[in-house]
């Protein structure tokens, strides 16, 4: 047990609720692309699923994530910040392919203010700075509601979980989704 003395490890919940504030021209697909910092300029993406930009706006979908390093890497972690980009995809096909997505609006929101709020969770309305592409104008800049949780994990159980993952390969996974990221930097195991 001596040598995870000098590691720290935490487990990070993000949750996409809803979005409001998205008035289109066309119909297409939302979804929330989500950047964080993985060390060493490197960074992790996840994409929530895509929903009709004419359905209720909602997602309610969570990624955690847990994070295994040394306390500098986690304190360096912690001094980050999550982006989140609400994008936008026409679903219209255009010479037989579906294009790629454009950004409706994009914010950040540092973990230091998830790890100083109470019980180190927030959850809050984040308005998005609008790129307003393909948006009526005289309309609010788009908005979407996120949550974000951070935990202190035990020892004994994130050793544990960095060994599994370590002898996992991706092509092995059981998930059946593309659930699962192993980044070979402080582990960030989805």
């Amino acid at each position: 047990m001596g040598a995870t003395q000098n590691f720290s490890s935490l487990s990070c919940e993000l949750r996409i609720l809803r979005a409001k504030n998205t008035e289109l021209k066309s119909t297409g697909h939302l979804f929330v692309r989500c950047y964080l910092s993985a060390g060493k300029k490197s960074r992790v993406q996840l994409n929530s699923r895509e929903i009709s930009s004419n359905s209720d706006l909602s997602w309610d979908e969570l990624f955690s994530l847990d994070c295994f390093g040394t306390k500098d890497s986690m304190n360096m972690l912690m001094k980050g910040s999550v982006v989140f980009e609400l994008r936008w995809r026409n679903t219209a096909p255009l010479f037989g392919r579906i294009g790629g997505s454009q950004i409706l609006g994009r914010a950040e929101i540092p973990w230091k203010s998830v790890s100083e709020a109470p019980e180190m969770e927030i959850e809050k309305w984040v308005t998005m700075v609008s790129k307003r592409r393909n948006v009526h104008e005289g309309f609010k800049p788009p908005a979407v509601k996120i949550a974000m949780k951070v935990r202190v994990l035990a020892i004994e159980e994130t050793v544990r979980r960095k060994t599994y993952s370590r002898l996992m390969k991706w092509d092995e996974c059981e998930c059946m989704e593309s659930c699962c990221n192993f980044v070979d930097y402080d582990i960030f195991a989805l």
